[in-house]
């Protein structure tokens, strides 16, 4: 039975210290590109998920704001917790035994990221699907590459594709860690041995704004390759 996840849990609780005096002020999130924040180019790739769930810690009050404007339910932690932290510290806001989960420092120019991996979401085989894209469609992404794309969909580790930082993953896996500080990579790597984390591949561009060169790429990208 095919079921796509209808919640997304969006990581916006970083220092971004990348981003050196861009953040001083500001968390990364709501840096702009294009003249909008970086976290909104970031829930237009959600379509018409509707359920979205945010954590939050370094400077919160203005991304809060502007979160709960667009509807957004977030969660405060009081130390960052990683990503697999993150998102264990908000399994309570969601009803769902699998959700989507974003990063927020990249840009987009292509079909939505969400229906991609929906279409291609096999819970009966998969625990994780990431969308990754290959390197010739990236943009100032400073990595070597993330992992290696199998004919059935598989993946493991490699150079062949970035990931973007956009996947649907069960929550059993991460509920069951003990720990409270630990990232995803540790869940995806018990994904790996048992054969169940795949990928699919995105057909746009993708520019990493992790860095504060990625924004001049990024708007360049939006304008016209």
């Amino acid at each position: 039975m095919r079921y796509n996840p209808n919640s997304a849990m969006i990581f916006c609780a970083g220092r971004g210290t990348r981003m050196k005096a861009l953040t001083e002020t500001r968390p990364k999130p709501m840096i702009e590109v294009g003249g909008r924040p970086l976290v909104d180019h970031a829930l237009d790739q959600l379509g018409d998920i509707p359920h979205r769930v945010a954590n939050l810690h370094y400077l919160p009050d203005l991304l809060e704001k502007h979160l709960h404007s667009a509807g957004l339910e977030t969660v405060f932690e009081e130390d960052l917790l990683e990503t697999g932290g993150g998102l264990k510290n908000a399994l309570p806001h969601f009803d769902s035994d699998a959700v989507f989960t974003m990063n927020t420092d990249a840009v987009w120019k292509g079909p939505l990221a969400a229906e991609i991996l929906s279409d291609a979401w096999q819970p009966d085989k998969m625990d994780a699907l990431l969308l990754i894209i290959p390197k010739s469609r990236t943009h100032a992404h400073l990595g070597t590459g993330d992992f290696d794309l199998a004919p059935d969909g598989q993946i493991r580790r490699g150079q062949s594709y970035i990931y973007t930082g956009m996947q649907i993953l069960k929550t059993a896996p991460v509920a069951a860690v003990e720990d409270r500080h630990f990232s995803l990579n540790r869940v995806w790597e018990d994904m790996f041995a048992q054969g169940r984390i795949f990928g699919v591949e995105y057909n746009g561009h993708w520019c990493d704004v992790g860095h504060p060169e990625g924004i001049e790429i990024a708007e360049t990208m939006l304008k016209g390759l």
